[in-house]
């Protein structure tokens, strides 16, 4: 892979990264306690807070993968081993990489 692709690539996953991290500190709310005090929200109210708080819960908890991933991705691009499956060695289809520049593994191997 040439040099300004690796660029093009470690471009986009730190912007990614900051816009994750962005949407992190936006929705922090969401996944804080849900009061008990029924006088102030009612059984039907609070059960869709608690559910609203366990959605914000797992999105955070999936938007953390995320981040890992693209952590590893810009270690294996500072490394000089971006674009190979960690399964196969093998090279991962530039548009694979297009679509997501963090993917470790090439369709063959994704596959089996």
């Amino acid at each position: 892979m040439e040099q300004k692709q690796l660029n093009s690539f470690q471009q986009r996953l730190i912007s990614l990264r900051d816009d994750i991290e962005q949407l992190n500190k936006d929705s922090g709310e969401a996944a804080g306690t849900v009061e008990l005090d029924q006088s102030k929200v009612g059984r039907l109210s609070r059960m869709d807070a608690l559910q609203t708080q366990q959605m914000a819960l797992e999105t955070a908890r999936r938007r953390q993968i995320q981040l890992q991933k693209i952590d590893s991705a810009l270690r294996r691009i500072d490394a000089r081993e971006y674009g190979y499956c960690l399964i196969c060695d093998e090279d991962i289809v530039l548009a694979r990489l297009e679509f997501d520049p963090a993917i470790t593994r090439c369709i063959e191997c994704v596959a089996d």
